[in-house]
């Protein structure tokens, strides 16, 4: 009972602060959690990947990179027009770049965040030929202020770890629209180690920012089977 209050207080602090629109607040990350069962007579619906995406920017002192990264497959669970569940994979091997540049350039970008190409490189980021896919499965749902908070296990790289966002979720008879907020997660947590200064010494300003900024989008329609 005292981390559910402690995390719901944070939680809402934390929303509080994702609606500023010079930030965009850290994710509550904490060990792997239970996750959550499918409650009895829940309604599935099945996500569209072809809609369905998270969107992703990386910071340096430089300047920043943007992309995006599709859903494999993913199911939410819905009673009575509520979100009780859910769980999605995550293509790895489906990450773009979108910011603007030259066509070779973004194609050794991409092919260096999935760790295609020279050898050396291949575990600087994702590497997609050892761990192609990501998953993300709900824990927990609050609400708080408005939005539903999502508390899920992410693993990324086979290390698995929990986290909480806010989002806005819309239900229907046919469709389920989640939203979040922009939210920031550490990738160090999961082995994402390259460049960062917490990692390496002297980098001087040649660091990439521990923070990765994230907005998920999921659009999933009721399975009538």
């Amino acid at each position: 009972m005292k981390k559910q209050l402690f995390v719901a207080a944070t939680v809402i602090l934390f929303a509080t602060s994702c609606r500023k629109e010079t930030t965009s607040g850290e994710a509550i990350i904490t060990e792997a959690e239970l996750t959550k069962p499918v409650a009895p007579a829940s309604q599935k619906y099945i996500a569209d990947t072809l809609v369905s995406n998270i969107n992703w920017i990386g910071t340096k002192p430089t300047g920043s990179h943007s992309g995006t990264i599709k859903l494999k497959d993913g199911v939410f669970f819905i009673k009575e027009y509520e979100l009780e569940s859910g769980k999605f994979t995550i293509d790895m091997n489906s990450i773009t770049v979108t910011d603007p540049k030259e066509d070779k350039n973004r194609t050794n970008l991409e092919n260096h965040l999935k760790g295609l190409g020279d050898k050396t490189n291949e575990d600087h980021f994702f590497n997609v030929t050892k761990y192609p896919i990501g998953t993300f499965e709900i824990t927990n749902i609050a609400k708080a202020n408005n939005q539903t908070l999502i508390e899920g296990n992410l693993t990324i790289k086979e290390i698995t770890k929990n986290i909480i966002f806010p989002a806005f979720v819309s239900v229907n008879d046919s469709t389920v629209i989640l939203n979040s907020e922009s939210f920031k997660i550490n990738r160090t947590l999961w082995n994402i180690n390259y460049n960062s200064k917490s990692a390496i010494e002297n980098l001087g300003d040649q660091y990439i920012d521990d923070n990765i900024e994230l907005k998920v989008s999921v659009t999933a329609k009721r399975n009538i089977k």
